[in-house]
């Protein structure tokens, strides 16, 4: 892995699983009853047998009880325990009588659970044979399973905890990352690729030198943008996707020639995004001729993201990405950048010369809303496609910014990067009379209304809000989040090269 993180999200035991009084209801309680019941048979000496004469069941009807598998009736409770010397409640309730009884009351409790059935695993029945360690370690593994299933399952938090440590790791790169400059440039010079913009058979050649194949198809399964067999080194890409197909083929050639490995969590599933992303912009726009153009335009002055764009003939946002990566590095220019809605919520973001973007307590910003007074909303005031530039005035200082509204499948969405008001000189659009104040995260900003329009409307409004699903969906499971793994392996076996048929011996000849 080029960007190495720490893995922010361990696991979890499962509260509801952790310790031994838990509150728990049916099958569970019968089964610390049970445990109960084969200790107190112990400590008076009586094996199941000679319990059973006592109160008048067979051996194995007691066994059943004390396993948990059968919950006695009330009468027979009673009996047991005047057989044992106890009083009924002692049976009915308290702790496990020992840590071997609690760790088999846990464990039972996990195997009848409804999630256990899906881990695929089998049953492990505990008996004398099963030693203490063992079994601990049963329910030790378990429970952080289950931990970190709930984790995932629960809120979006594993993705937005896993979100705010990466943007601190590229913040602390300065977004530049060399291994991967290297290994994209490596490419670009091996199919001679020169200046201007990279083209889809140049991205063939590509594909070819490491030894796969691009093929387009119209069927490719919903839940991909890309789907690589890696048995036929075949990468397969849509017809159409809205989306720069060259970026789409080299995002999947990435995770080849960045030698990646099936992600052990989500964090590092969003950091091999990261990656690839980073990967495909430094092949379309390559350092080696991507810098030289910058360097001029600061010379000149002139630096503008459209320029950029124009040149190597890619979207606004991926001249911004690219733009990010390099300024800090080359260019001794600290930058920010944010992917936002039409509505003011923040997609994507990053930055390393200090501007605050709104976040929650643990520096997620997934969900955040921008203040009415930056760039990225105002811009939708403007025709999409149009640039257009501003001075904002923050609490940590004045910031000038460039941005441009793109539309997409999903709708419209403002791509903007700025730089401190010390470093404006080196801008395009540095002459803009558009200026505004900002004062969020005071919600006297634009969070609350204005106090007429307030007072005249209080309590005779209810909005129905509409969700943003992608940040409230529960993590997909899987080993690739989100991807319907049933779809993709029919869709790879559709397309796959039909086998050679065997060979007919007759034709081999004579030995």
């Amino acid at each position: 892995m080029t960007i190495v993180h720490d893995r922010v999200l361990p696991f979890a035991p499962s509260p509801h699983l952790e310790g031994t009084s838990a509150p728990s209801t049916g099958g569970d309680d019968s089964v610390a009853l049970g445990r109960r019941l084969r200790h107190h048979r112990r400590e008076a000496g009586l094996t199941l047998a000679e319990l059973g004469v006592k109160v008048g069941l067979s051996a194995s009807a007691l066994s059943l009880m004390e396993n948990g598998r059968r919950e006695p009736r009330v009468s027979t409770l009673g009996a047991v325990a005047a057989a044992l010397g106890v009083e009924v409640q002692q049976l009915l309730s308290g702790a496990p009588p020992s840590r071997r009884a609690a760790l088999e009351v846990r464990w039972e409790r996990a195997q009848r659970s409804p999630g256990f059935e899906s881990l695929g695993v089998p049953e492990v029945r505990v008996g004398a044979g099963l030693p203490d360690d063992a079994l601990e370690a049963l329910v030790g593994l378990y429970e952080s399973v289950v931990g970190l299933q709930q984790q995932r399952a629960a809120t979006p938090e594993f993705a937005r905890a896993a979100n705010a440590e990466l943007r601190r790791l590229m913040r602390e790169a300065d977004n530049y990352f060399p291994e991967i400059e290297a290994r994209a440039a490596d490419l670009v010079r091996a199919v001679g690729q020169g200046a201007g913009p990279v083209t889809r058979e140049a991205v063939n050649r590509i594909a070819r030198h490491v030894g796969f194949e691009v093929r387009t198809v119209a069927d490719l399964p919903a839940s991909t943008r890309t789907v690589t067999d890696l048995e036929h080194r075949r990468i397969y890409v849509p017809v159409r996707s809205g989306h720069d197909l060259r970026a789409t083929a080299l995002q999947a050639l990435g995770h080849v020639v960045l030698e990646h490995e099936a992600p052990r969590d989500y964090a590092e599933f969003l950091a091999q995004r990261i990656e690839i992303n980073y990967f495909a912009a430094a092949v379309l726009l390559p350092e080696a001729t991507a810098v030289p153009f910058l360097q001029r335009a600061k010379e000149e002055r002139d630096i503008a993201l459209e320029d950029l764009r124009d040149a190597y003939a890619v979207s606004y946002e991926t001249a911004a990405h690219r733009f990010c990566n390099l300024a800090t590095r080359h260019l001794e220019l600290p930058v920010h950048f944010m992917r936002t809605s039409s509505d003011g919520v923040i997609y994507k973001a990053y930055e390393n010369d200090g501007v605050r973007f709104p976040m929650d307590a643990t520096g997620a910003i997934e969900g955040a809303r921008v203040c009415r007074a930056w760039t990225a909303r105002v811009v939708f005031e403007q025709p999409v496609g149009d640039v257009y530039h501003q001075y904002t005035d923050t609490g940590r200082g004045t910031y000038w910014c460039t941005a441009v509204v793109e539309q997409t499948p999903a709708g419209r969405f403002s791509v903007s990067v700025g730089v401190p008001f010390d470093q404006v000189r080196w801008m395009r659009g540095r002459d803009t009379t558009q200026r505004r104040a900002s004062r969020c995260p005071d919600p006297r900003c634009c969070t609350q209304p204005p106090p007429d329009l307030a007072r005249r409307w209080q309590d005779k409004v209810w909005p129905s809000a509409r969700a943003h699903s992608h940040l409230l969906a529960v993590m997909p499971p899987g080993v690739f989040p989100g991807v319907d793994d049933t779809e993709v392996l029919r869709f790879v076996a559709d397309h796959a090269p039909a086998d050679p048929a065997p060979a007919d011996p007759a034709d081999a000849g004579p030995s």
